[in-house]
């Protein structure tokens, strides 16, 4: 391994096992005042969480003070990694959106070359949402796919220079695509986060081991039709994300049930908690 790959390694390496990751909203509100850092590395480590998502604009502009080096090399301590959350529902479509969100990469780059090792991010974890705008609504209705992975590509090529890793939430109907179309998803980054809502809610009256059932059916099926007809190597794993309103307090069984469910599928990276504000009393 060459110097130069040995300082651009992350610091917080990924535990041996799946990730297990979680979203942090608000990012900067999280910072300004010491016991909120310490309450979220605290609530990662009672929960066995090793990777952080964590957003650091305030009204669409980077809010990258020094605190949040005091949260990084606080959460690095405690062997999580830490990634940079970028969130648009444009940020798919060339031109000043596009333009819009590689500066906000930029600012992350900067914050980085700014600070040690230990206080930097590991990672970009991108959350762009073309599929919540009108005009792409619909679950055969991928006119957007193009331009998104395209993003996903400019990000990478920004960030992998920097030696950071880049991570992309996705919606369930993109696994649902045709060969070509999943091909496309799968070959632009080497992670996704399957954004997995909806199967169930909190207070729906069933119980457990339904929950469960149904969780294990709909992501075994997605999983499925994911890479089905696709035989190149170097594919996207795919993490698994589940939220809080669709579960409550039986989220923590609900993501162990994944690790059970997928611990030998080479496909499978991991699961995420969306998200840290829910899951506060």
């Amino acid at each position: 391994m060459t110097l130069l790959s040995l300082l651009c390694m992350p610091l917080a390496q990924a535990a041996d096992g799946p990730v297990h990751g979680l979203w942090v909203w608000k990012g900067p509100t999280v910072t300004e005042e010491p016991g909120r850092a310490v309450a979220l590395r605290d609530f990662c480590s009672s929960h066995g969480i090793n990777e952080v998502y964590i957003s650091v604009t305030a009204e669409g502009t980077p809010q990258l003070r020094m605190e949040f080096a005091q949260l990084v090399v606080l959460l690095h301590r405690a062997n999580v990694r830490v990634e940079a959350l970028l969130s648009s529902q444009n940020a798919d479509e060339p031109g000043a959106h596009r333009a819009k969100l590689l500066e906000r990469v930029q600012a992350v780059l900067q914050f980085n070359q700014q600070h040690d090792r230990e206080d930097r991010f590991d990672g970009i974890h991108l959350d762009i949402e073309p599929q919540q705008r009108a005009e792409n609504k619909g679950d055969d209705n991928f006119r957007f796919l193009a331009d998104l992975v395209d993003t996903y590509r400019a990000v990478r090529a920004l960030a992998e220079r920097s030696g950071l890793t880049v991570n992309a939430d996705i919606p369930r109907k993109l696994l649902q695509a045709s060969v070509d179309q999943r091909r496309m998803v799968l070959s632009s980054l080497p992670r996704l986060t399957l954004m997995l809502y909806g199967l169930s809610r909190s207070n729906d009256g069933d119980s457990i081991a339904h929950k469960s059932d149904k969780l294990r059916d709909n992501s075994g099926r997605l999983f499925a039709a994911a890479y089905d007809g696709l035989q190149e190597t170097h594919l996207a794993r795919l993490v698994i994300g589940l939220r809080t309103p669709d579960y409550g307090p039986l989220m923590p069984a609900m993501l162990a049930m994944l690790d059970q469910a997928y611990r030998s599928d080479e496909r499978y990276q991991g699961w995420a908690w969306h998200s840290y504000g829910d899951a506060q009393p």
